[in-house]
């Protein structure tokens, strides 16, 4: 069976906004926005999931 394509992209921004949340942090340029990324970025993700078991 083929992986969904929706599912396979939401979840590779979910790992790449996750990895950046922290290289932010260690760069001393965090901002309001870096933690509302990583929130959305692995959001999507969950929800991406959530709609293929439907």
């Amino acid at each position: 069976m083929r992986e969904n394509a929706v599912k396979h992209k939401s979840f590779v921004f979910a790992v790449r906004a996750a990895r950046l949340y922290p290289f932010l942090r260690e760069q001393k340029k965090e901002f309001v926005l870096s933690k509302q990324l990583l929130g959305s970025g692995t959001s999507a993700d969950a929800m991406a999931r959530e709609a293929a078991h439907a």
